[in-house]
């Protein structure tokens, strides 16, 4: 499309350097009124920097930008707003003491007679969350809502101002495919109101489903576009990665007959009862059901991050007290969790000391974890993850991929007997896809017990030698390899016979729970 006009956002010559690291080489970008840019690339390509850039989180180091004909330079992301653009962030940043609606409006809540009017913002809360398909009471607090759901919180929250341009960075990485289609319901709308969107997402199927045209950066830089979103997945791959590239799932090599783990009548209350399940050296155990199923609450009692109500966790025969994950540890039982953000990474700190956090008794020498031994460790890792980024800087400044690399690395620093990983790929692109799929493809070659929660059905059936499939917190079934076809868990996660076609029910299952 014609710039020329100045109708739209339009960055011309856009750079950004860090302590001398330059992660934006001269970009121009154009979003149009009414339109869908989808913005990809590789972890690190610079996606999110041109998205804080645009929002006024950040101030490019070079450039200019437009904003339908005016200079726009916004300097903090409320003046980013006050002229009509807004970011929804990929991470939550909601306060989880308030309610709903009081987050959605937080900043301009509507007062009457002096007083907050809870009914007004009730019913416009009721009314946003309504147009995104989120059955929620807008009047309970944040805390202890699913991911998924907060992230709709967010959603709300940004359509709730009525820009008029919104960067929507990775919307459907903590999303299952219902939850995804919704959201892409309601950027069509957006468009159709006028909006301008710009749609940042490793999920390519959804760019080149919503996208009126797409965007690719590579190592900083603008390295290729089409004026359409009708584009071959492989040309975007192969743009991303600067390469020819392919992946396919392999089937795993046969796990052996050792019993590593022993779950017996798991069972928390309100959460899920009566899961009874092995994991074999060698195996990977795959976890699907749909949203809400349970699935993360099982794995996170088997780690002892929550106390199991009753049932018991065996290790090679050995009981695991429950809720207590230092003695889960010592058993070797590891944890990923889905939220690296809040639980996984200590942002502040450096990836360094991330790695070494859990294991600085093993590292001390006469009672001191030494710089030059984090520094030695986070090298050798580094080198083996392939993380890109200074590991001497706060993790938080890292890429969504490489952050995923450094948790990965912190668990993996001694060999596990039982890992378990929710959603490991989550906001990840395609080359860092495929590097943790050879991660857990090896540990389980090396003997170690794997457990695999996903969002993407594909995923987990391409992973896995059995899948477990969850509903409502009950296990209703395990498949191995050659039954797990995706009717199959289909018709499982459903509570219904594997038999009975559900063929047409692929876009509502999930694995997050």
């Amino acid at each position: 499309m014609d710039t020329a006009s100045g109708s739209g956002l339009v960055c011309s010559q856009i750079s950004k350097a860090y302590s001398g690291v330059t992660v934006l080489k001269s970009v121009d970008f154009h979003l149009p009124p009414s339109s869908v840019v989808g913005l990809i690339g590789e972890n690190g390509a610079g996606k999110s920097t041109l998205s804080s850039i645009i929002t006024g989180v950040v101030q490019p180091t070079a450039g200019a930008m437009t904003l339908d004909g005016e200079p726009y330079n916004p300097l903090q992301p409320a003046d980013a707003l006050h002229r009509g653009v807004a970011l929804i962030h990929q991470e939550i940043r909601l306060l989880p003491e308030l309610s709903v609606a009081e987050n959605i409006f937080l900043g301009r809540l509507p007062l009457k007679g002096g007083r907050l009017d809870r009914r007004a913002i009730h019913a416009e809360a009721q009314e946003l969350l309504h147009r995104l398909g989120v059955d929620l009471d807008p009047d309970r607090p944040v805390r202890g809502l699913p991911i998924a759901t907060q992230h709709g919180i967010e959603i709300a929250k940004a359509i709730s101002r009525k820009p008029r341009y919104v960067v929507f960075d990775e919307p459907s990485a903590s999303l299952g495919e219902s939850e995804t289609a919704k959201v892409i319901e309601q950027i069509r709308a957006l468009r159709e109101y006028g909006s301008g969107v710009v749609y940042i997402s490793h999920r390519l199927d959804e760019v080149r489903e919503v996208a009126d045209s797409i965007v690719c950066l590579r190592d900083g830089a603008r390295v290729a576009s089409w004026d359409t979103g009708n584009v071959a997945k492989s040309d975007l791959v192969n743009a991303m990665v600067g390469r020819e590239f392919t992946h396919e799932h392999q089937a795993p090599i046969p796990s052996r007959d050792e019993v590593v783990l022993q779950v017996r009548d798991l069972r928390r209350d309100g959460a899920f009862e009566g899961l009874t399940f092995d994991v074999r050296a060698g195996e990977v155990l795959g976890f699907a059901g749909l949203v809400g199923a349970g699935r993360t609450e099982v794995v996170r009692a088997v780690a002892g991050m929550d106390r199991a109500d009753a049932g018991e966790v065996r290790v090679r025969g050995d009981l695991i007290p429950s809720g207590k994950p230092e003695a889960a540890i010592k058993a070797g039982v590891v944890l990923v969790p889905e939220d690296r953000k809040n639980q996984g990474l200590n942002l502040p700190r450096s990836a360094a000391e991330n790695m070494v956090l859990p294991w600085e008794k093993q590292l001390t020498r006469r009672g001191i974890v030494t710089k030059s031994t984090v520094a030695e460790v986070a090298e050798v890792k580094r080198k083996e993850f392939d993380i890109r980024g200074r590991m001497e800087l706060p993790v938080k400044s890292m890429s969504g991929g490489n952050q995923q690399k450094v948790l990965l690395a912190k668990w993996l620093l001694r060999e596990p007997t039982v890992f378990i990983i929710d959603e490991p790929t989550r906001g990840v692109d395609v080359g860092a896809k495929s590097a943790i799929y050879e991660i857990i493809h090896d540990l389980a070659a090396r003997g170690a017990a794997v457990i695999v929660v996903s969002s993407e059905l594909e995923e987990v059936l391409g992973l896995s030698h059995r899948v477990l499939v969850m509903s409502g917190g009950r296990q209703q079934g395990i498949l191995p390899r050659e039954e797990a076809t995706p009717q199959a868990v289909i018709a499982l996660a459903f509570g219904s016979d594997p038999a009975d076609d559900h063929r047409g029910d692929t876009a509502a299952l999930s694995a997050h729970a």
